[in-house]
């Protein structure tokens, strides 16, 4: 007999439950309290409000001194404001992001809180990330993708949404993830460094999906066991990457990422 999906509030809970056993009670406490929100101001003319576990992701970037760093998924443009600060010298981003509405947001960002120079450092664009290596492969030096995620805190947070949910959505998403995943690396030039983040809980949308890519692509992909750029607040090591979950990162998160080299 065919097992039938979970869905609703009810499945919700059942999920995640079988996910985090006892851990559950608190981390879903956690995530209905407000988010870890911390004033950034590097690089900026006016401070811009983002999760501090956010800021960690992005700050987990190795610096770049010369090439091009591309934020896959952009919008709305916290960690493509943070990835500044990851680049040095003739270094440039493109910020990348498909949905129109998104991409016009992402602009505005941008737009309000960076002076002219470094505004110029950072080039837009609108293309299906999944289809770039279509175009041209090995091209940047660094690459942050953020993906699409199941976003459960914010499921938590409103009714409706958690009305809505499936189980089919998290699979769903870990499709359009792997597609997103496996064209940064083919887009990611030898040596070159690779933030693969989400805001998502399952490890089917972060570490099961690293673990794919080194099944895929072996020897030519390394993991970074200790970012050098981490703040106050650690995150929890997984297998192969790392996660803020707010109860035990005061708030922050949930935020998982994995910094990978490309050799």
């Amino acid at each position: 007999m065919k097992k039938q999906k979970l869905s609703g509030a009810e499945g919700f809970e059942n999920y995640y439950l079988s996910i985090f056993g006892e851990r559950w009670s608190a981390l879903k406490a956690a995530l209905l309290e407000e988010n870890k929100a911390e004033a950034y101001s590097e690089n900026l003319i006016q401070n811009y409000y983002l999760d501090y576990a956010s800021i960690q992701a992005a700050k987990a970037m190795p610096l770049l001194e010369e090439g091009s760093c591309l934020d896959m998924c952009a919008a709305p443009g916290g960690k493509t404001l943070v990835l500044l600060s990851r680049i040095k010298g003739d270094a440039e981003i493109q910020a990348n992001e498909l949905s129109a509405d998104r991409r016009n947001r992402l602009i505005r960002v941008l737009d309000e809180h960076l002076n002219e120079d470094d505004r110029k450092r950072i080039k837009i664009s609108g293309y299906d990330a999944s289809r770039m290596p279509r175009y041209g492969q090995e091209l940047y030096e660094r690459i942050l993708l953020d993906a699409p995620c199941s976003s459960e805190r914010h499921v938590l947070q409103n009714e409706k949404y958690l009305k809505q949910w499936t189980e089919a959505r998290i699979k769903n998403l870990s499709q359009r993830q792997w597609a997103l995943l496996s064209a940064a690396f083919l887009l990611l030039k030898p040596k070159g460094y690779l933030i693969y983040s989400t805001c998502a809980l399952a490890d089917e949308e972060n570490d099961f999906l690293i673990e794919k890519l080194i099944k895929k692509y072996k020897e030519r992909v390394s993991l970074e066991e200790k970012p050098d750029s981490l703040g106050p607040i650690l995150p929890e090591k997984t297998k192969y990457g790392f996660r803020f979950l707010p109860d035990k990162a005061e708030g922050a998160g949930p935020i998982y990422f994995s910094l990978i080299q490309k050799n």
